[in-house]
């Protein structure tokens, strides 16, 4: 899987753990030595960071011999460099979204056509509810994938299904709601929080459940198809049957864990709400979340209460509509730094971006500051409920509330925030923590932020009662934060 958080060998597991550290360097080394011994003379070429990953992380499966690899493609599929497994047990695609668009296009036909690149011939696969016409578009992906070899191969797809096995083309299914899995079994109850992993969680089922009868494992009582209990009207693509769950599938919804998504961190009065989130439609699925966690939070707590955005969104995707997202969650303040962790990254290897420079990545930030600050004057205009900021220094300043014309259920927050920017994370979460979080040191007092809203803000955060702090726009700024936030992770 990509990108990894805290180190890279996240992205390379054997039974859901990061591969040891002698085991990465290993493996590194053979395949590095092996490369350069057999690259083109002529333009000694070595494959690039992802690419060379990528082969690492098949000849490390290869070698330890693991039962099954579950492999998650880079950028899109059809020409990502993961999309070489000639005859996979069986491909997914979940909910599409717009992102990557300078590589895969910019709607979201064309980014299911490079997703249904995975499709193989005779490779049972499966996707989620999408818009109709991508639907359509991964339909016909599938339909392109004819193979002359197919006929007798035998694949194990259920007779039930109504699929002849002589069928040369790629069948593809919708798997069916979550709740469609319910009959029979108590209400799901799934590790990762968000409404929209419940159609992540539907999508994992019916790829396990595949692999489970490519192996025959189907017990008796288990695994028994049950009727769906929705017909899909009007759509390009069947719908697969749920089925019983086993005992083990129910834990495994039940006990997943994955840092970075939907992630929080309670570090005494100050709340760290992670999510990596960085499209248009998981930036949603993220605000949902986020308010629903915050407010349950609340209910635990007695007094003032301060909300602080920390944000950061790297390469072509469009940082204002992102944000224009994230504003109606009034935050009292919204801080922008690079996913740099320190401004020396040196010592830091697992996170530089050589790709990047610290100018260039300040640069941006220096944008998303004067876009929340312009988003912010819009929406005070548009709503007379909401008290008008004083600008300073091209900052906005906290402004008092007007008393009762914010008491409107439910009851508005004041709209301050100051928008400022810190040059690298470890800066900014301290500035946020102010000392109140036992994994960060205090910020230094000689004034590293000297603008007057960094020092009024100080005092709120060091007197509030609890601080929530969402950390969204980018997965290397979530990775980032967590290796200051949990230190274990670094280990």
């Amino acid at each position: 899987s990509s990108p990894h958080l805290v180190q890279v060998r996240e992205r390379i597991r054997i039974n859901g753990q990061p591969i040891s550290k002698d085991l990465f360097n290993k493996y590194f080394w053979l395949v590095y030595n092996r490369l350069e011994e057999t690259k083109d003379p002529v333009h000694a070429s070595m494959p690039a960071y992802f690419r060379f990953l990528t082969i690492m992380a098949f000849h490390v499966f290869l070698q330890e011999k693991v039962d099954l690899a579950v492999v998650e493609v880079g950028i899109g599929g059809t020409y990502d460099c993961t999309n070489i497994i000639r005859a996979p047990v069986v491909c997914g695609v979940s909910s599409l979204g717009i992102d990557h668009t300078s590589i895969l296009g910019d709607t979201m036909e064309k980014i299911a056509w490079q997703k249904g690149g995975i499709f193989k011939p005779g490779v049972p696969a499966f996707t989620v509810a999408q818009p109709e016409r991508p639907l359509e578009v991964l339909r016909e992906r599938a339909q392109e994938r004819k193979v002359s070899w197919w006929q007798g191969c035998g694949w194990g797809i259920p007779h039930c299904w109504g699929l002849s096995l002589l069928s040369p083309q790629c069948p593809l299914y919708l798997c069916p709601e979550l709740d469609d899995f319910e009959e029979g079994c108590q209400a799901l109850e799934l590790g990762l929080a968000g409404a929209h992993q419940r159609s992540n969680a539907a999508l994992a089922l019916q790829l396990a459940r595949m692999w489970l009868q490519r192996c025959g494992c189907q017990a008796p009582g288990e695994l028994k198809e049950v009727p769906p209990s929705t017909e899909l009207v009007g759509r390009p693509v069947p719908l697969a049957p749920a089925f019983r769950l086993t005992d083990a599938m129910i834990q495994g919804l039940r006990d997943t864990e994955w840092l970075g998504r939907t992630q929080v961190l309670s570090h005494g009065p100050v709340t760290w709400y992670l999510d990596g989130a960085h499209t248009t439609s998981s930036i949603q699925a993220c605000i949902r979340w986020f308010r629903q966690a915050a407010l349950n939070e609340d209910k635990l707590h007695d007094g003032s209460e301060v909300r602080v955005l920390l944000f950061n969104a790297t390469g072509d995707r469009d940082t204002a509509a992102l944000l224009k997202l994230l504003v109606p969650c009034h935050f009292d303040y919204a801080v922008f730094c690079p996913n740099f962790m320190e401004v020396s990254v040196a010592n830091n290897a697992d996170q530089q971006n050589f790709n990047v420079t610290l100018e260039n990545a300040l640069t941006r930030c220096l944008e998303n500051q004067r876009t929340w600050t312009r988003l912010l004057e819009e929406k005070v205009g548009q709503d007379p409920w909401l008290p008008s900021p004083l600008r300073v220094g091209g900052l906005l300043q906290p402004a008092p509330a007007r008393g009762s014309l914010l008491v409107v259920p439910p009851a508005p927050r004041r709209l301050n925030s100051p928008a400022l920017v810190f040059p690298c994370l470890a800066q900014a979460l301290r500035w946020v923590a102010q000392g109140r979080d036992p994994h960060l040191a205090a910020p230094v007092a000689s004034g590293a932020h000297p603008h007057p809203a960094a020092s009024s803000g100080a005092v709120l955060l060091r007197e509030a009662a609890v601080v929530h702090v969402l950390v969204t726009g980018s997965l290397h700024l979530v990775g980032g934060a967590l290796r200051l936030l949990d230190p274990a992770l670094s280990q």
